[in-house]
């Protein structure tokens, strides 16, 4: 016997599937968490903010970094961070839980970075600081690389 889906939970499967496409990358990390991080780390850089013209993992990065990268390329932006770290800069980098078991986070994070595990589902935000009807389908962690500097 099949069962029928409501509209409701159409939309929100929609709205969770888009979430998770490679199509939509553009999810900003919500105000007040991001500013509760700030003033423990006191960022000075953001290498993958919404419309800037650059490429953060072709540039240089500043002494304290927050990086909510797309999550379609997670594996490039972890390396740039342990890279990044090895110069003495600090990073924090916000990233779902899934792909611990991989070579990347054994080489690159595993023993080297702090990591904190987020209670509860974060809701992004949009290109405008809109906050999402519903909050993300998974959930995220912090990967912390503490400089020297």
């Amino acid at each position: 016997m099949k069962q029928k889906i409501t509209k409701k939970e159409l939309e929100l499967f929609n709205k969770k599937k888009a979430m998770l496409s490679s199509n939509v990358q553009i999810w900003r990390t919500p105000r007040d968490f991001y500013d509760k991080l700030n003033k423990e780390f006191h960022f000075d850089f953001d290498p993958c903010p919404i419309n800037e013209k650059w490429d953060g993992l072709e540039i240089e990065w500043g002494k304290s970094n927050y990086v909510n990268p797309p999550f379609i390329d997670k594996n490039k932006w972890i390396i740039k961070c342990w890279e990044e770290w090895n110069k003495g800069k600090t990073v924090v980098i916000l990233l779902p839980v899934k792909g611990t078991d991989t070579k990347v986070f054994h080489e690159y994070v595993y023993g080297k970075a702090e990591i904190r595990f987020i209670k509860g589902r974060l809701t992004f935000e949009d290109k405008n600081g809109i906050k999402s009807k519903f909050p993300a389908p998974f959930p995220t962690m912090l990967l912390i690389f503490r400089g020297s500097s």
